[in-house]
């Protein structure tokens, strides 16, 4: 009887681990704030779906005039990383839990320029990430910024 007791008791643990597992899957959250520029095309400013969040590509844009933080790259990629932090924030995260940046650079020379100000961003335990050079950014940015972070 204590065998299948323990049996029993197993087999309901087990039914329960499934159908909590059925009852809950990924739902997918649209996050917005008027902290970061709206969408400059269709897309959502950010998606969490459980404990990630993946942000939309990010420009150096002040989100109260909707213009570019200035011409040069330095107060482009400080806007930039800015309202990265506004919409993880809007969602609950931090600069911390970020896992993964791409950045996209109108010039690849300014690669060292860039890398000074991130550093400032994620001083510890920076996220894995890709810098490429692209032939044109939306709205002639200098630097575009897109990220996924976990909690």
């Amino acid at each position: 009887m204590k065998k299948l007791s323990s049996l029993i008791l197993i087999v309901v643990f087990a039914n329960i681990s499934c159908t909590q597992q059925e009852q809950t899957p990924n739902q997918k959250t649209i996050i917005q704030t008027d902290n970061a520029p709206a969408a400059v095309g269709v897309y959502s400013q950010a998606i969490q779906v459980g404990n990630v969040l993946y942000l939309s590509g990010q420009i150096g844009l002040v989100p109260e005039t909707r213009e570019l933080a200035g011409d040069d790259l330095e107060s482009q990629t400080h806007q930039t990383l800015q309202n990265v932090k506004a919409v993880l924030e809007a969602a609950g995260f931090t600069m911390a839990d970020v896992v993964k940046a791409q950045v996209f650079l109108d010039n690849m020379n300014d690669y060292g320029a860039f890398n000074k100000i991130y550093v400032e961003y994620f001083p510890e335990n920076p996220p894995a990430r890709a810098v490429v050079e692209v032939s044109r950014i939306p709205l002639d940015a200098k630097v575009e910024i897109m990220v996924e972070a976990v909690k």
